[in-house]
């Protein structure tokens, strides 16, 4: 949040001193004075079409990694939430939460995830995990599942990673 702060001042400022210099670049255009500058926009990770996804927040795709290797997922414009208690009936729309896959590749929209291996279920809405995994190449996958566990397009993702000997 301070970073934020900091940011936002720091792009207030320099909208000011653009200011000073007139150019007609929309770029350059300061923000009105009464207006609070936008400091979160500039501090957001690249623009994304607004599409839900999730993906690996950390280990980034190619990294060399140690075991036991520590994984994390998020998600973008997709609610992570445990899944409900007893017998589950309907589906919350754009709630779901986390599946890994070692070794695997994503399956299809519309698939049941099966709750064995390869794939291990998050079902309580957490985010991470440090895993036993053997020296050399793997390809792991975080795949969205609603609450009945069924995949759902586009909210998948797979990166490959190399387990050092050490």
């Amino acid at each position: 949040m301070a970073m934020r702060v900091v940011g936002g001042l720091i792009l207030t400022a320099a909208l000011a001193a653009s200011a000073a210099c007139s150019s007609s670049s929309p770029e350059s255009k300061p923000a009105p004075a009464s207006t609070p500058a936008p400091a979160p926009a500039p501090a957001a990770p690249a623009a994304t079409s607004g599409a839900p996804r999730v993906y690996f927040a950390e280990p980034a795709n190619g990294a060399m990694v140690k075991s036991p290797v520590h994984l994390v997922f998020a998600s973008d414009q997709f609610t992570i939430a445990a899944v409900p208690q007893g017998e589950v009936k309907d589906v919350r729309a754009n709630t779901g939460h986390y599946h890994l896959g070692v070794d695997t590749k994503c399956l299809a929209p519309g698939t049941v995830i099966p709750k064995a291996d390869p794939w291990i279920h998050f079902g309580m809405g957490n985010n991470t995990i440090d895993m036993q995994l053997t020296p050399g190449p793997h390809t792991l996958v975080v795949q969205a599942g609603d609450d009945k566990h069924t995949t759902i397009t586009g909210l998948c993702e797979t990166i490959n990673v190399t387990v050092t000997g050490e």
